[in-house]
C-alpha cells in the first residue's frame, strides 16, 4: 500500500469514527484555551479539564488574572504538574497580552510563541482550534501513530509535523491532528494496546510491527 493508498484509508476511516470532533481541552474563549494548553504540557486532559474550572473561577481574562499573585496561580494548578514553571508562564503572558495586546491572544504563531511557557505545539492548537487557521500540532498520539502507520520515520515532533503537513490535505489539518488524537486513545494506545481493535494499523501498519503482533497480512 502506498503512502498515499494509506493517506486515503486513515482519512475515510477516522470520518467514519469521529464524524464530530470534540475538543479535548474545555474553554471559552482563546485566551482559556492557551491557559488550559499550556497546562496540558506533560499531564492529562482530564486532569486540565478538572482544574482550569477552579481557575478561572478565580480569573478567566488577563486582567483577572494578573490581580492574582504566582503562588496563588501555582497552588491552584499543582494537580496538573510542572506548577511553578507554569504559573510564572502564566502570569507573566497575562501582562504580556495586556501590555503588548491589548488583552487579546494575538493570531500570529511568531506572536504566540514570543510569550512565555508557549512552544510551537501550544501556539498551533490555539492557532487551529481558536482562530482556524491550518496547523498540525503533533502530540505523543500522533508521534506514535505516524510511525505506526508507516507515515514518518521521525525521532522528534518536529519531522513528524513536517511529514503529516506532506502527507495530508492542508485544508483538513484542523480535524485530522484531533481525529488522529481521539483514535489514538480509543484504538491504539501506548499500553494496553490490541491490534485486533485497531483497524488502520492492521491495515495499513509498519511491516516489522505487524509481524511483531503475530499479524501476516502484511502491508508495504
Amino acid at each position: 500500500m502506498t503512502k498515499k493508498e494509506k493517506v486515503a484509508y486513515i482519512i475515510k476511516v477516522l470520518d467514519k469514527l469521529y464524524p464530530e470532533i470534540p475538543i479535548p481541552l474545555d474553554h471559552t474563549d482563546p485566551y482559556t484555551l492557551l491557559i488550559a494548553v499550556l497546562l496540558s504540557a506533560q499531564s492529562t486532559d482530564v486532569r486540565v479539564n478538572k482544574t482550569t474550572p477552579i481557575l478561572f473561577a478565580k480569573a478567566k481574562t488577563p486582567h483577572e488574572m494578573i490581580r492574582l499573585d504566582i503562588p496563588t496561580i501555582r497552588e491552584i494548578i499543582k494537580p496538573v504538574g510542572l506548577s511553578p514553571a507554569k504559573a510564572k508562564g502564566i502570569y507573566e503572558l497575562s501582562h504580556i497580552l495586556i501590555n503588548e495586546h491589548q488583552g487579546q491572544v494575538p493570531q500570529s504563531f511568531e506572536a504566540l510563541e514570543a510569550l512565555p511557557a508557549v512552544g510551537h505545539k501550544t501556539a498551533s492548537v490555539v492557532m487551529s482550534q481558536a482562530f482556524g487557521v491550518p496547523a498540525f500540532p503533533v502530540d505523543t498520539h500522533i508521534h506514535r501513530l505516524m510511525y505506526r502507520w508507516g507515515l514518518s520515520k521521525g525521532k522528534n515532533v518536529v519531522q513528524t509535523e513536517k511529514d503529516a503537513k506532506r502527507l495530508f490535505p492542508k485544508k483538513r489539518w484542523n480535524d485530522l491532528h484531533l481525529q488522529i488524537i481521539w483514535y489514538g486513545r480509543e484504538y491504539c494506545p501506548a499500553r494496553g494496546w490490541k491490534i485486533e481493535n485497531d483497524p488502520i494499523t492492521l491495515k495499513v501498519g509498519r511491516k516489522p510491527i505487524l509481524k511483531q503482533m503475530g499479524v501476516f497480512k502484511l502491508s508495504s
